[in-house]
């Protein structure tokens, strides 16, 4: 399965309960994840999207770690399947 896919799949879902789920880019500090997903009454936490069978990189996963340590919650999403318990995780 396509990351493009899943992604899409991410962020509908996400918007149907009421969230928002926009692209997380922070220039100069590579390897943070793909989104942040931002949903009703302050719940935040990050998604790393990969296609099937597909790992975070080294940098990604020290990222992962770091966020992780400050509180928030971190998600390797490689499946539309895993979107549904991340969610309700949230």
């Amino acid at each position: 399965m396509r990351e493009k896919f899943i992604e899409k799949k991410l962020v509908s879902e996400v918007k149907k309960q009421g969230g928002l789920c926009p692209k997380f880019v922070s220039p100069g500090f590579d390897g943070m994840p793909d989104r942040i997903i931002l949903m009703p009454k302050g719940r935040i936490a990050f998604a790393e999207l990969k296609a099937k069978g597909r790992k975070p990189r080294p940098l990604q996963l020290s990222r992962h770690r770091l966020l992780r340590k400050l509180g928030f919650k971190v998600y390797v999403i490689d499946s539309v399947t895993q979107i549904g318990s991340v969610l309700d995780d949230i």
